[in-house]
This record gives C-alpha cells, structure tokens and sequence, in this order.
C-alpha cells in the first residue's frame, strides 16, 4: 500500500484504473490482481468480486439488489444477523423472522417450513440471509442446510462472512451462496475496503449509480491502494496451511482466556461451548452482577480492549439484538477476541487482569 501511496516509480501512483494512458494500465493490472487474491481466498471466480467500501456496502448492496429484482416480495433473516443486514433488509422490504436456538443458531427447517408457507399463498421471498458466523457470539451458522433450502424454492441467498472470511474455510462460507459479504479489515487487511460476491451467472441491478466501474455493478473510483491491501491480506491467507494455522493458534488462545474466565464464580460462555460451533478468534461471556461498560472500562485501565452487548458500550442506541434474540442479557456481557497481532503475552494480560477488575467492581456494588 504504502508503495501506491508514495510513488516509488512514475507509474506505481493511484492513477484511475479506467484509464488507457499508462499509469491507468498499471493501476488496472494491480488491481486485477487484487480481485484475483481476493477471490482465490474466497474459492470463487474473480469475475464475481465486486470491491466495495467495506462490509456494510457490501450487505446494503446485496439487499437492494436482489428486492429490486423481485419488488414486494419479503425477506427472510434472523434476529442475530449484523445490523447492517437487519437495517437495509428493513428499508428495501418486508422482513419475516427466521428462529434461533439459544446459542444463536439458524433453523434450517424454520427457513424451508417458512418459504414453503410463502410459495403455497403464491408468494416468493426475494433473498435470505445466513451468516456464516455470528459476530458476536462466534456461532456458526448451517449454511448448507439453508443454501439447499434456498435452492428447493428458488430463492437467493446472501451470506454475510465478514466475520468468518480468513478464520473459517472459504467453503464454509460461500458453498450454495448467491451472494456473499466481505470485509476487508475483518480478516487483517486495511478498513474501507472489502467485496460483494455475485455468483457466476447471477445479476442483480448496482446500489451505486454513475459510472461503470466494476463491470457496471458499483460506480466510483475503486480505493486503489486499499484494494491492494485487501489483496495482499487475502494472499498471506490463502497460502497452504494459513488459515489453519491462524485458526489453531485462535483457538488455543480464547480457551486460555475462557478457562480464566470462566473460573470466576457467575460467568459463563454465551453461544456453542463446542469450540468447534463456533468461530476461533471470537468468545462472549454472560458475567452475572455488573454492567458490561464499568467492566469494559475497567479492563481498558490494565490495557485490554474488549467489547460489550451493552447499550451504553458503543455508539449503538439499544442492546445487542444477538443477545435479545438468544435470550440472554445483553447489558451484562463481555465479547472477547483475539487476532493475528495478539500474542501470548496478551492473553495472559486478560488472564490475571479480568477476575481482579470484576471483583472489585462487584464489591463497589455492595
């Protein structure tokens, strides 16, 4: 990136792809290349990567998209789907609610039983929506079993893997999937930059108008220099073994921070306890008797940085509709990662700082 940034030669400069003059030509083939990195850590053609601005564009897209192909008709998504999804599902369409269990998972069943209702009142829904991961409590999603569904009644469906992208298997995520969500920063690349996929045949109208970028499905200069950064994190990955490692290395980490969590008395893990239900990197816990910002605020005094379901954690107006949905409670909960920058030493931070922090504050409560 810093390369394209500073202009190491007359030509490595950001110039518009679109261009035929010779810095337009340079700036197109590293930018192909990009899309090729991205796409071949995704398992799909590089035809089918759209690079957007993120993951967020990427979702909005995917809605507007596939409402506007079938006008009217609903949407099918879960309570515990990112916000992104839930909001532009709501703005485009009529939204149906697909049931969860209590560690956050999709019914698969729920999904076919609802489309089946749909089509017998002569009805079609226009996408669904499943994850490939939950966000906030890691779990992971039956993408199969909902892409089959999808398949019997002629449905698309969308798959939100910026949470998974990188951590999981690019199967896992894209396998019978319409349409997928990316992002780039997600997954260790530069934020402002990340990917719709469109599967190979299938066309959907563009969200953003003006231009012909990206084959005429999302106008505007392309972030040039972000997008060889998505490219380049995307080509780290894809290297044999890397994911596997990376997802290794995760896992052992959250089960050291989880033992040491769990070993104080009122916290528990939210989600799929198998560790192999959920994704490697993330774990959420419901810690009994304080509110997740004192505790948040608290761990930020030891240095660790750590999220919360909480309304008052974020800039969000309400709590975790995750957690709402799941039936537990969001102001008291603590979501914990770990990435490819955290080392032993910061896990082992969290392991002698959280029980200390929760118990002081538990006893300022008395």
């Amino acid at each position: 990136m810093v390369r394209w940034l500073t202009g190491d030669s007359e030509l490595d400069v950001p110039a518009d792809p679109g261009r035929v003059h010779a810095e337009g030509r340079t700036a197109r083939a590293a930018l192909e290349v990009a899309r090729e990195q991205v796409a071949a850590l995704l398992g799909m053609p590089p035809r089918s990567v759209v690079l957007t601005s993120g993951g967020t564009e990427a979702v909005n897209a995917a809605c507007f998209g596939a409402t506007r192909a079938r006008p009217g008709a609903p949407v099918l998504l879960a309570r515990v789907e990112h916000s992104s999804v839930r909001e532009a599902s709501e703005r485009f369409a009529e939204t149906i609610d697909v049931a969860v269990d209590g560690s956050g998972r999709i019914d698969p069943e729920h999904v076919d039983a609802t489309l089946a209702r749909l089509a017998a009142a002569g009805r079609n829904a226009a996408l669904v929506h499943c994850q490939a991961a939950n966000h906030e409590v890691g779990t992971i999603q039956p993408v199969g079993a909902v892409a089959e569904a999808c398949q019997r009644h002629g449905t698309l469906l969308h798959v939100d893997a910026c949470a998974s992208a990188g951590h999981l298997p690019s199967e896992a995520a894209t396998f019978g999937a319409d349409l997928v969500s990316v992002s780039s920063h997600k997954l260790g690349g530069p934020p402002g930059v990340g990917a719709l996929v469109v599967r190979r045949g299938q066309r959907i109208d563009p969200l953003i108008v003006g231009g012909s970028q990206e084959r005429g499905r999302r106008a505007g200069l392309e972030n040039l220099p972000a997008a060889i950064g998505f490219g380049a994190a995307a080509a780290a990955l894809v290297q044999p073994g890397a994911v596997e490692r990376e997802a290794e290395k995760a896992r052992a980490q959250v089960a050291s921070l989880t033992s040491a969590a769990i070993a104080v008395e009122g916290v528990e893990v939210l989600g799929d306890p198998d560790p192999a239900g959920h994704l490697p990197h993330v774990v959420c816990f419901a810690v009994e008797g304080v509110e997740g910002e004192p505790l948040l605020l608290a761990l930020d005094q030891t240095g660790i940085a750590a999220h919360s379901g909480s309304s008052c954690s974020s800039e969000a107006l309400e709590p975790s509709p995750v957690l709402t949905a799941m039936g537990k409670d969001p102001e008291r909960s603590l979501r914990v990662s770990v990435g490819w920058s955290t080392t032993d030493a910061d896990v082992e931070a969290f392991c002698q700082s959280f029980g200390p922090a929760l118990e002081r504050l538990r006893m300022l409560r008395t």
